[in-house]
């Protein structure tokens, strides 16, 4: 287990903590009128959680067999080839989201609609969590890129099973930092909550590019150092 490997995992994971269902949803939920229920948001976080420990488990194991049936196919540098033009391109894509089109912007008004309308039950939240991760499931580009990663990696199952836990709750760690200052400190971080929330809104547009920016670039770099690229560089 290389240390690159576990930066590469965290820093997807601490992506993968910025999209709607494992930052916005939370903050919304803190800023909601009242008093704020540190076991409710913990059951929305951890059943998200939850989620995408399950569909990774799901998909990196019937990747495995794929794999297995493939012979080693993935290793071979046609493919890792693929892999880094796949990640190259992820990139150059990034830039075609500005944030100043706007794009995403209804979208995150509409969830957040949604999230103030709830009652705050915990089987609603419940329900909201897995609503929100069904929802996300064909955008989870930065849990596909680790679970990529992982797939190459040649580690054994506990390790892929304790990393794979690992990664989500980094996932929702940023979250549940924000619940602990907000119980423990409400007047000093709801102006931040509501900055957070406004800041949420005016850049949802580009957050997508972000995510796409970033997975690219670990993407495309793990293919570049399976194939010897740097060393190549560097020994010229």
């Amino acid at each position: 287990m290389s240390v690159a490997l576990l930066l590469s995992l965290a820093g997807l994971a601490l992506i993968d903590s910025t999209s709607i269902g494992t930052l916005f949803i939370p903050v919304w939920l803190l800023l909601a009128p009242g008093p704020v229920s540190g076991r409710r948001v913990l059951t929305y976080l951890g059943t998200i959680a939850g989620f995408y420990f399950l569909v990774g488990l799901a998909l990196f194991f019937g990747g495995s067999g794929l794999a297995d049936v493939l012979g080693g196919a993935l290793d071979n540098p046609p493919v890792i080839w693929a892999q880094l033009v796949f990640g190259v391109a992820l990139l150059l894509v990034s830039f075609r989201y500005d944030g100043k089109r706007g794009a995403g912007t209804g979208r995150v008004l509409r969830w957040r609609d949604r999230v103030t309308a709830g009652d705050s039950s915990g089987r609603w939240l419940v329900g909201l969590a897995l609503f929100a991760a069904l929802a996300e499931v064909a955008t989870m580009l930065p849990y596909l890129g680790a679970l990529g990663l992982l797939s190459t990696s040649g580690l054994d199952m506990p390790a892929v099973v304790a990393l794979l836990g690992g990664y989500c709750l980094v996932m929702v760690l940023p979250a549940v930092v924000l619940l602990g200052a907000r119980l423990a400190w409400p007047r000093l971080v709801e102006p931040v909550l509501a900055r957070l929330n406004a800041w949420i809104v005016r850049s949802s547009g580009s957050m997508l590019g972000w995510v796409l920016g970033i997975a690219g670039f670990l993407i495309a770099r793990d293919a570049a150092v399976r194939l010897g690229l740097f060393e190549m560089l560097a020994n010229r």
